[in-house]
């Protein structure tokens, strides 16, 4: 496992720094796929588990209390957002878990995490979105034996679904809200 780097960490040859990479290729944070990793980063800060550096394919996003967390991201404004609003729903998709040990898949696809983290970002004008404000985001947490026994071969699930099951909890109350999950 590879350790974090510093943000001072030079690059040999040039006059830049690992951290001017990281703002120059990695603050568009609205593009799908860094809001999914923003997302992963507010649940894991929130949960004091950002300690090593994020593994791109692991089978679940955090280990937290010995318990996996599948943590997914949605918003209705994307950064190529030209008027209209994004359907929302999650995946939630069963699948194989790549083993880093014996380089190889499960067999069997399954839901790996003990839980999810279901993160929206709900701001619609796109003139006051913002990220990085978590007052603008909602989570949904659920017992993964809770998507198993109601949705067992469901690859998505949409918003409106996920409220019959659960309600949205603000950031400062994601690790309560977990915590709950875990010991009931």
């Amino acid at each position: 496992m590879s350790e974090r780097l510093p943000p001072n960490t030079k690059i040999r040859g040039t006059g830049f720094n690992i951290s001017d990479f990281w703002s120059w290729g990695f603050s568009d944070v609205l593009t799908n796929s860094l809001r999914g990793v923003f997302a992963e980063f507010l649940v894991g800060s929130t949960l004091d588990v950002l300690q090593q550096p994020r593994i791109e394919w692991d089978a679940y996003d955090l280990m937290y209390k010995d318990k996996k967390i599948e943590v997914k991201s949605a918003a209705y404004i994307q950064s190529w957002h030209e008027g209209q609003y994004s359907k929302i729903s999650f995946g939630i998709e069963a699948k194989r878990a790549y083993n880093y040990a014996t380089r190889s898949y499960t067999p069997e696809p399954v839901r790996n995490a003990d839980l999810y983290v279901f993160c929206l970002l709900y701001e619609k004008d796109a003139n006051l979105i913002d990220v990085l404000n978590t007052e603008q985001w909602h989570f949904y947490i659920v017992k993964t034996n809770v998507l198993n026994t109601l949705f067992p071969q469901q690859k998505r699930i949409s918003l409106s679904t996920l409220e019959k099951i659960t309600q949205p909890v603000s950031f400062t109350e994601i690790k309560e809200t977990i915590d709950q999950a875990i010991y009931q």
